[in-house]
């Protein structure tokens, strides 16, 4: 009988996927760290556009500050003894009807009942800064106790109308009598009056004679005055400083006093018989408001403002006249068309890295293929059917592509909090199919049934490329960028891919053609390195193997990427400038306060002396000038600039301004001669050429002629229109010396605050204070003199009391760049470009490894026969930097041709902050430096590569031999 030790063992098959992982451990390693890489970046792209979204959202709406993002209604007030449970009734209404996509903020709501116009104070005691008597306004708040602190006296209670006279009307109609209403006023606000408790403040009276008389029972001091309770109230916090309509204008004092919650006829009889307002205000929570859901929150705001909803609560009110009011739908619309407007642009950097990345995945999955070529073909020798292999092969790959892509996402959904986590997981999702398929399809392409090598698929497929982005470019030209609101310009996101794939399609074909040139070169020349590694470089560019030519597509997309990018942001930078310099009137400009007051003698000497300052000049300004006409009528409000011609058209051109013609403005050896003047094209058209006489207010008479135009100047930056330049020079002894410069214009780096150093320097000398308007208060003349190279004695006493404004463009441009959606997409440009170039490294560095066998063993040969070490390094960078290096500068080329290209479509408006000309700036030096930038990348990865490798590589050749 057999026993069971007699029987022949059977033996498991070993798990394949276990084994196959096993044995190639590192392989499997930076498998796992790409999958996860890739899919941390494309998971934290959206996350990152939707953070930065949200971040200028919350910016703009809380710039514009409570008033702008709150719901306020007003509504007559009907009064009676139940007026503060009405106003309560309604407040409920209304945060009622504030349900998501937003909700109320805290502090609210906020209401009360206002009296409709305010009342003079006659108490000849209180302060009366230029004799006008003070004004008191009369409301009631609901919660006042609950908002401030009582510092003295106590709470206002219910007012009573005093006894009249036995013979005289009372408060209901009849003349004469009394209304008193207790308030109580801010501390702050009786301090500034020189009121106090016990106070009875006389506020005149009424239609029907009646005395309103209004007794301060107490002082509070708020508990929070900068807060939501007491933003639209800053005249109940303190008392404010204001001016009469008339002329001269007065300053008078006008403050709030507050009464109690059940005031009605006193606010009717404190308003001159109007009607009461009621109010209620309510603060919208900014910080629940999502930018993907803008549409929405702005749909059911204007439904409050004037929809179905706000019926709806005028008549749950009782108040049909009731009418709510808010900016909130402008700044959401305002939010959105921003978001709209940069949108595209901030989506082209991570289109780059995405069509880089997949090279890459593509890329790792054909030098996959290829090292497992004979080992896929044995499985199919031994009977493995085509679905089995690929079904191991799959198998390997979710073991090590799908966890690592879910670490990749969670870390990202961990690492960028926001709401939205849609469109990240579709992303990640992206890239682990991408890269779990992409190893099983170059499998089956190498398994399958042999074909024969047609050159003309090749041929279709670069050609549809190449129609491709030349319709792109053509349809950008011709439509250009989608209009604001209509989301991501699809079309604008794929064109400068389109362009730089064509590029590779291009380079492609002249790679070989290009290597094989310096391959013949060199070998003309002594030595064989050169020409054994150039003609590798040659044979291995030829297009004949996928592999060879993809790391060259990722460093020509990663160039593009960068370098279109990198034009974008130049231009935003540039764009920033030039609007503030255009506001500013040039890189720096100094005036007085007072319109016509000069300068200190000598400042523009010593201004022009300040480090930075590279070309600066005085001008000379008059706003209230006026024209006689040929016609004998009389242009008023003309603004006068004496300027000296070529400095002032030099400055004008580097401004911004354009190159006015300076030779228009040259005068004659005549003093009886008109003046030559440029003016502006509205004068130009009542004008002829005959002289005309101007007349500059208080200044006097002289003759001018028109001799060209202008269309603004940067002397007066805001004035476009009824503009007259003439040359300073000629003026002067015109006006019997008359015209002193009261401008100064500047342009380069320069310093404001030395500039207000100087300006002090000036004031202290004299021991007089330098004025306000932005200058500085004062400062030490030696000290100034050391710092500036101008002494103090350079600026005369005309300094000293006299303030000076000091404006530069350089805080201005700042300040356009603050909104956080420009930063965010200025950081995202700059990660894209990271992200794209150690893309495109690891492509190279991929393409290097994979073929590190084969070269070990040429260099072992080559040893053999006498290489040294040094010159099989070179022979290693000769063979493969040509790829690196062309890729590199065509793709530079690349990225400065599509500029011309596609940049006129851009509109850059909202990027830059304000309004300007639609369009990129061509600018070679951002795309030469990311070209080379990249180029000089790959050449450290391709000497680091062989330096490590090669070394340890050889000797093992030349020990064990070549048993390939």
């Amino acid at each position: 009988m057999t026993t069971q030790a007699d029987r022949p063992a059977r033996h498991r098959p070993a798990p394949w996927i276990r084994t196959r992982l096993g044995a190639a451990r590192t392989g499997a390693l930076l498998t796992v760290l790409l999958a996860l890489t890739t899919a941390l970046l494309a998971a934290a792209l959206p996350r990152a556009l939707d953070r930065g979204a949200d971040e200028a959202l919350r910016d703009l709406l809380h710039r514009n500050g409570l008033g702008a993002t709150s719901l306020i209604a007003t509504a007559t007030a009907n009064g009676g003894p139940a007026q503060a449970a009405e106003l309560d009734r309604i407040a409920g209404l209304l945060a009622g009807k504030v349900t998501d996509p937003y909700r109320p903020g805290p502090g609210g709501p906020v209401y009360g009942a206002r009296a409709v116009r305010n009342r003079d104070l006659g108490n000849r005691e209180l302060a009366r800064p230029d004799g006008a008597a003070p004004k008191l306004d009369l409301m009631s708040l609901h919660d006042l106790a609950g908002h401030a602190r009582l510092v003295d006296g106590r709470w206002p209670e219910r007012a009573t109308p005093a006894d009249p006279d036995p013979g005289a009307g009372g408060p209901d109609g009849g003349e004469g009598g009394e209304i008193r209403v207790q308030v109580v006023l801010a501390k702050a606000a009786a301090d500034t009056l020189g009121a106090r408790t016990g106070t009875v403040l006389e506020a005149g009276l009424t239609r029907d004679r009646t005395a309103l008389r209004a007794e301060v029972v107490g002082l509070y001091e708020p508990v929070d005055p900068d807060g939501p309770y007491w933003y639209a109230f800053p005249c109940a916090v303190r008392a404010c400083l204001t001016q009469t309509d008339g002329k001269p204008p007065q300053l008078y004092w006008l403050t709030t006093a507050v009464g109690d919650t059940a005031l009605s006829g006193e606010l009717f009889a404190w308003g001159d018989s109007a009607p009461p307002e009621d109010f209620w205000r309510l603060p919208i929570d900014t910080g629940t408001l999502r930018a993907d859901r803008l549409t929405e929150a702005e749909r059911a705001v204007s439904s409050l403002l004037a929809g179905p909803q706000a019926t709806g609560l005028a008549t749950a009110a009782g108040h049909p006249e009731l009418r709510i009011t808010s900016q909130l739908p402008g700044l959401l619309r305002q939010s959105r068309d921003r978001q709209a407007a940069v949108a595209p642009l901030t989506v082209v950097g991570p289109a780059g890295v995405a069509g880089v990345a997949a090279v890459v995945l593509c890329l790792a999955a054909a030098l996959a293929a290829d090292r497992r070529t004979a080992e896929l073909r044995l499985l199919r020798a031994r009977g493995a059917s085509l679905t089995g292999v690929l079904g191991r092969l799959l198998g390997e790959g979710a073991v090590t592509v799908l966890p690592a892509a879910t670490a990749g996402t969670l870390l990202a959904l961990w690492a960028l909090p926001t709401p939205r986590w849609t469109a990240a997981v579709t992303a990640a999702a992206l890239v682990a199919g991408t890269a779990l398929l992409a190893l099983p399809i170059r499998a089956a392409a190498l398994l399958g049934r042999p074909r024969r090598k047609l050159p003309a698929r090749r041929l279709v497929f670069e050609l549809a490329v190449l129609a491709a982005a030349v319709a792109a470019v053509v349809a950008i030209r011709r439509r250009g960028v989608a209009p604001s609101g209509e989301g991501v310009d699809l079309l604008l996101v794929a064109a400068p891919l389109l362009c730089a794939l064509a590029g590779a399609v291009l380079l492609g074909r002249l790679l070989p053609a290009l290597t094989g040139a310096l391959a013949r070169r060199a070998a003309r020349r002594p030595g064989a390195v050169g020409f054994i590694g150039l003609a590798r470089a040659a044979r291995g560019s030829d297009g004949r193997s996928g592999s060879p030519v993809l790391p060259t597509v990722a460093l020509l997309l990663a160039v593009v990427t960068a370098g279109f990018g990198a034009t974008v942001v130049d231009s935003v930078d540039g764009g920033r400038l030039r609007a503030a310099r255009l506001a500013v009137g040039a890189d720096a400009a100094v005036y007085a306060d007072a319109p016509g007051t000069p300068l200190p003698e000598g400042f523009a000497e010593a201004a022009g002396r300040l480090p930075g300052v590279r070309l600066g000049t005085e001008v000379w300004t008059e706003l209230d000038a006026s024209v006689a006409t040929s016609d004998s009528s009389l242009i008023t409000g003309v603004a006068v600039v004496a300027v000296d011609p070529g400095a002032y058209a030099r400055l004008a051109e580097q401004a911004g301004y354009g190159r006015p013609d300076a030779d228009r403005l040259a005068t004659t050896a005549d003093p009886a001669a008109p003046l030559p003047a440029l003016v502006s094209a509205d004068l130009a058209a009542r004008l002829d050429d005959r002289p005309q006489n101007l007349r500059l207010s208080t200044y006097g008479t002289v003759m001018l002629v028109m001799t060209g135009g202008i269309e603004r100047t940067p002397a007066l930056p805001g004035v476009t229109t009824r503009t007259v330049v003439v040359p300073r020079a000629a003026l002067a002894p015109r006006l019997s010396g008359k015209v002193r410069p009261n401008r100064w214009l500047a342009v380069g780096d320069v310093d404001a605050a030395r500039l207000r150093e100087l300006l002090g320097a000036g004031a202290a000398a004299t021991g007089a204070p330098a004025g306000t308007g932005g200058t500085a208060t004062g400062g030490a003349g030696a000290s100034a003199g050391a710092g500036t190279g101008a002494g103090t004695a350079a600026l005369g006493p005309e300094a000293a009391g006299r303030g000076f404004q000091v404006r530069t463009a350089a805080p201005m441009a700042a300040e356009l760049g603050h909104n956080p959606l420009q930063r965010s997409a200025t950081r995202l440009f700059w990660a894209a470009v990271v992200a794209a170039a150690a893309f495109a490294l690891l492509a190279v560095l991929l393409t290097l490894v994979r073929a590190a066998p084969e070269r070990a063993a040429l260099l072992a040969r080559l040893r053999t026969m006498g290489l040294r070490p040094r010159q099989g390094l070179a022979l290693l960078l000769t063979e493969a930097l040509p790829q690196a290096v062309f890729a590199a500068a065509f793709g530079g080329l690349v990225a400065a041709t599509a500029v011309p290209l596609l940049g006129p479509a851009v509109d850059l408006t909202v990027m830059v902050g304000a309004p300007v000309h639609t369009g990129l700036r061509s600018a070679g030096l951002p795309v030469l430096l990311q070209a080379l930038g990249l180029a000089a990348v790959a050449a450290v990865a391709v000497l680091a590569e062989a330096a490590v490798s090669g070394r340890r590589q050889i000797t093992t050749e030349l020990r064990a031999g070549d048993n390939r």
